[in-house]
């Protein structure tokens, strides 16, 4: 079976031939080991899938997520008017040089549309287009977003947001409910002419180390099921991150329709099977920094088979890293990684 089919059949909760197996992102990992620079292809939708099509072949996850570390854009671009913009980094991925909404009537000034004028979003989604055309038969090609909490959060200011869910909750959800919509508009397009069959969503402000499942429940689930509820009625699926220590809200995850739940490394893995085997995918947790980073790769294929022997063996689960990859991790690791997969047979 070819890697997107493999992990396609993991999503409706079936045993593949073997382990699925992918990253999470790992934008910074692959633009470091292609040898450019975010700001570099940002400008070069060519180039930027040019990048994404050697290191598929080079990484051989499953999935490929065109556009992973780009997605502070989708804010910048409608705060183009207010005087944000982007600041690239030496190391890591583009941040936001201000946050710009304080209010409801400030959400009511912003363009969907301004996401469709920014060059680097334009860049992201041909080179998506292309990424898809070239392999998108092979291996499961999708595009990277923050989920709706985050990507609001990144409007408002992180501190800022987290008090609002207090002091002003319909102001909260109004902002959620605007990036939800917002994100559906971004993926409209590559929706409609064919060019992926999966939606990406980070959603680490969401974490269970920054708010409780009731804040979970109030603020984040629903947007998250209203991308998901779109995503279905388009035949797509939705991949979810979130980070974080979230073993007090698993059921939550079923709530938000997504086809695939991507686990932290501090959540307890075997008390996620227990909760969702059958009822929705997962995929966990091998620690990207205390594994990946700093261990041997002898050591790396013994974690990776302890995680499959807990939570693997019974269908519907992904071999992935606790989160997104540091840029420093050596190859040698990830072949591991990804080796202890394809030789898992069910």
């Amino acid at each position: 079976m070819e890697p997107r089919k493999i992990i396609l059949k993991a999503f409706e909760g079936g045993k593949p031939e073997r382990v699925p197996v992918t990253l999470f992102g790992a934008g910074m990992w692959s633009i470091k080991d292609y040898g450019s620079t975010f700001e570099a292809l940002g400008k070069d939708a060519a180039k930027m899938a040019d990048m994404c099509i050697k290191e598929a072949e080079r990484i051989r996850s499953d999935v490929i997520y065109v556009g992973s570390g780009y997605n502070n854009f989708h804010a910048s671009s409608l705060g183009t008017a207010f005087g944000c913009g982007i600041k690239y980094r030496e190391v890591g991925a583009p941040d936001l040089t201000s946050h710009f909404v304080s209010s409801e009537e400030d959400i009511d000034k912003l363009n969907m549309d301004d996401l469709f004028k920014d060059p680097v979003i334009k860049n992201v989604l041909e080179a998506t287009r292309l990424v898809k055309e070239a392999i998108g038969n092979k291996y499961l090609v999708t595009m990277t977003c923050w989920g709706p909490f985050t990507l609001a959060a990144r409007f408002v200011g992180e501190e800022t947001f987290m008090k609002a869910t207090f002091k002003k909750p319909a102001f909260v959800e109004k902002m959620v409910n605007f990036c939800a919509d917002l994100l559906i508009h971004l993926y409209e397009p590559l929706v409609a002419n064919g060019s992926i069959e999966c939606i990406s969503i980070a959603d680490p402000t969401a974490s269970g180390d920054l708010i409780n499942p009731k804040q979970m429940a109030k603020f984040a689930v629903p947007p998250l099921k209203k991308m998901s509820d779109w995503a279905k009625s388009k035949n797509v699926h939705t991949i979810l991150h979130i980070c974080g220590n979230t073993s007090d809200r698993l059921e939550q995850f079923i709530d938000t329709g997504c086809s695939s739940i991507f686990f932290d490394q501090k959540v307890d893995i075997a008390k996620a099977k227990e909760v969702l085997h059958g009822k929705m995918s997962f995929g966990g947790n091998v620690a990207p920094v205390h594994v990946l980073l700093n261990k041997t790769a002898a050591e790396v294929e013994a974690a990776c088979k302890e995680v499959i022997e807990i939570a693997g063996k019974d269908g519907g689960f992904i071999l992935v890293p606790g989160c997104d990859i540091p840029p420093t991790i050596p190859y040698e690791n990830l072949r591991m990684f990804h080796d202890t997969a394809f030789n898992w047979k069910y």
